[in-house]
This record gives C-alpha cells, sequence and structure tokens, in this order.
C-alpha cells in the first residue's frame, strides 16, 4: 500500500469494525475457509472498484485467502470508511479515502487499472467504463454489483463494445430480493435518520421508483409509521405499488404532499425543475440511487438565494420565494454517505455472489464470450443454503415420488 493514497484513519478502529462485520457474514466466511484450503485464485489480480467498508473488505480478504492479488478503489467519492481503508491497506493496495475530489476519484480507478487486472469487480461500473475508453486491456472476465452497471454493461454488449464477459450479480435472486430490497430499505432510511434526527411517524415519504430498492425503501418508511407516496414510470410497478397499500402519482403532485423524498429510479432528474418548484418548505431531498444525478442538484443551487451546513451531510438551500430545502449527502448515496451503508448480514449474500463468482469466471473465462451472464444458478441456490443454515433453518427436499411426478406433468 503506498500509504500517501488515503488519509489516515484509526487502523485499530478499522480492524474492530472489520471484525464485526466478519462475526455477521457467516456465508463468505465459510467461503473463505474453503478458499484458504483450494486456493483457486492463486496469483490472480483482482481490481476492485467498490464501496470501502468493512463488508468489502470482509470480501477482499476472502479473495485475498484464495490467492488473489487485489488493488481496490472506492465506487464513490463519500462512501469511504478511512479507518477501514487504513486497517485494510496493510494486507493489499487500497486507493480510497471519503470525499475525494472528481479529479482524484478518477485518479484512484486508474492506479487499480493499471495493474491490469485480470478480473474485475465492480459497483456502478465506472472502472469498467474506464477499462473500455482509456485502456486495451480485455481481463478474462468481471462481475458488477448493481442495477445501475448492469444496465451500463448492457448498453455496452447491445453496441457490440464489450470486451469480455460479466456475471451481472445484481439480477440473481440472493443478491436483489436481499440486498435491493432489505439492504437499501433499512441503510437508506437509517442514512436518513442519522443525518436529520427527524421523527418519520406521521410524515408522508414519497419514494420515487418501485423497483426492489424502492420497495425496500417504501416498506422500511411506512413500517416506522410514515404515510408513503410511490411515483413510477412503469405502469406494471405503479399497480403494484397500489396494490401493496401505497398512494401513487406523479412527482409534479407528489411534490406538493411529501415531506421526505427518497430517489431511486437510476435515472436522470427524478426530481427534476418542475417538482423542485412545487415542494413545500422544509422538504428533506434524498437520494438511494447509485449517481448523484437523480435529484436536479445544480438547478437547486441555481434558484437558491443562499446555503449552508445546516447539520453534517445536510445542506440547506434558502429560496428567493422564502422556501427552505434539505438537500442531503450532496444528492449522492444517502445510506453510505449518511450511515454505513447495507448491514453486514444482507452484503454477506452479496459478496458470497461476488466470491464464488468471480472463481467461476477464473475457471471458466477461456469457453465465455463477452457478453453479460447471469450468476450460475448452482452459485445462488449454494449462497442461499449456506445462509439458511447459518441461520439454523431447515427446509423439505422433493421426495422420489414428487420428482417423478413434476417430471411426467
Amino acid at each position: 500500500m503506498q500509504k500517501g493514497n488515503i488519509q489516515e484513519g484509526n487502523i485499530q478502529e478499522g480492524m474492530q469494525r472489520i471484525e464485526w462485520a466478519e462475526r455477521h457474514m457467516p456465508v463468505l466466511m465459510r467461503i473463505r475457509e474453503t478458499f484458504e484450503r483450494t486456493c483457486p485464485l492463486r496469483d490472480v489480480r483482482i481490481g476492485a472498484c467498490l464501496h470501502v467498508t468493512k463488508e468489502t473488505a470482509v470480501l477482499v480478504r476472502t479473495l485475498v485467502a484464495g490467492g488473489a492479488k487485489v488493488a481496490l478503489c472506492a465506487s464513490n467519492p463519500l462512501s469511504t470508511q478511512d479507518d477501514v481503508a487504513s486497517a485494510l491497506s496493510d494486507e493489499v493496495e487500497v486507493h480510497a479515502w471519503r470525499g475525494q475530489t472528481t479529479e482524484e476519484y478518477w485518479d484512484c480507478i486508474d492506479r487499480v487499472l493499471s495493474r491490469e487486472p485480470q478480473i474485475t469487480l465492480d459497483d456502478g461500473c465506472d472502472m469498467t467504463v474506464r477499462l473500455h475508453e482509456h485502456t486495451a486491456q480485455t481481463p478474462w472476465g468481471g462481475t458488477e454489483e448493481t442495477t445501475t452497471g448492469v444496465n451500463r454493461l448492457k448498453a455496452l454488449e447491445s453496441d457490440g463494445k464489450l470486451r469480455y464477459p460479466m456475471v451481472a450479480v445484481n439480477d440473481t435472486p440472493t443478491k436483489r430480493l436481499f440486498d435491493n430490497r432489505y439492504g437499501t430499505g433499512q441503510s437508506a432510511i437509517d442514512g436518513i435518520l442519522r443525518s436529520t434526527s427527524i421523527l418519520l411517524a406521521g410524515k408522508t415519504v414519497v419514494v420515487c421508483g418501485y423497483g426492489w430498492c424502492g420497495r425496500g425503501v417504501a416498506m422500511r418508511a411506512r413500517g416506522m409509521g410514515a404515510r408513503v407516496i410511490v411515483t413510477e414510470v412503469d405502469p406494471t410497478k405503479a399497480l403494484e405499488a397500489a396494490m401493496d397499500g401505497y398512494r401513487v402519482m406523479p412527482i409534479e403532485e407528489a411534490a406538493s404532499h411529501g415531506d421526505v423524498f427518497v430517489t431511486t429510479t437510476g435515472n436522470i432528474h427524478a426530481i427534476g425543475e418542475e417538482a423542485i418548484n412545487a415542494l413545500k418548505d422544509g422538504a428533506i431531498l434524498s437520494n438511494a440511487g447509485h449517481f448523484d444525478v437523480e435529484i436536479d442538484v445544480p438547478y437547486l443551487r441555481s434558484i437558491a438565494r443562499g446555503q449552508r451546513e445546516a447539520r453534517p451531510n445536510v445542506t440547506q438551500f434558502e429560496l428567493a420565494d422564502g422556501r427552505t430545502l434539505y438537500l442531503l449527502a450532496q444528492g449522492r448515496l444517502v445510506n453510505l454517505a449518511c450511515a454505513e451503508g447495507h448491514p453486514p448480514e444482507v452484503m454477506d449474500m452479496s459478496f458470497a455472489d461476488q466470491a464464488l463468482s468471480a472463481e467461476w469466471l477464473v475457471s471458466h473465462h477461456q469457453e465465455l464470450k463477452p457478453i453479460v451472464y447471469p450468476v450460475p444458478q448452482v452459485i445462488d441456490k449454494e449462497v442461499a443454503r449456506l445462509k439458511l443454515a447459518s441461520m439454523g433453518l431447515q427446509i423439505d427436499e422433493l421426495t422420489p415420488e414428487q420428482l417423478d411426478y413434476l417430471r411426467k406433468y
């Protein structure tokens, strides 16, 4: 580790956080035990662009246990836990610190790419796109953690530009049904509450987007006693939200009702000019999507006559018409910028998928095409099986009679 590349944090505290996560990530720890015996990643160069958190540290240490040589950078300028980065830097190459400038962010990605990784692990697809646009590298394969990133990968594939095989970790059930829904639901609410200290009970929370992340946020907000409004562009998802008991309306209408807003769309300007103009005094804006484009922050700044930091991670905007609006985490990921991200128990499955997919890519890369692959079902089922076992749960097995019935009918 080149110490000049990160801001020094408290190494002891970082190790304590990593050890805490390890105690709550039994599936990944079981995989680590297997990796230590079999060393399936021996001398494989892995370049990882992930949120540098205690949970990511557990994944990185697992890859190292499998023999990998890992270089790590951050997938968001505000998501790095500096003490974790410092602790991890004694074991692998880390290029990450909280509060990076845009230039520093891309420089750190370039530093990881300069190691010419054979396997890439990405969260949001920034490193993958950077590799395609600025290098001639053709890694063996890679994985992508997010909905936004998978969408970008599929666009590359559709344009015939994808250079190497990628595994869409985000789309496998043991990731999206748990990480996206329960992880984002809890951690986004956690970030909002830590940064604002408000009471959600009795307030109106507007959730923009009803994918798995939006479902999770809406569910947790309602559980805290909030009235929830959902905005959507997809009629099927909007219908589902309505039948789940939420009010459904366009964002321009919801803007005048909401006290707290959470964007989960993965698209630009989910809260745009018209909605911002309709927000009521005191409205709180937050984003739980990967990039800081879902709220039109440049427009918000342009109409403000003044702004100040009201609390850590809370920017207060005074508008010319007398309204005051609050923006959390500069419009970046509220769960990671204002809190600690997803709980380790849910990241246990997501990162287990990552580790086993990396192993699969190393074993099969010579026969794979440069397309986006699903996580092999055998991996998804194994992760679910290990998670159930770690929870002390057992399930039924089909009898020979039942198997025979299914084969016939």
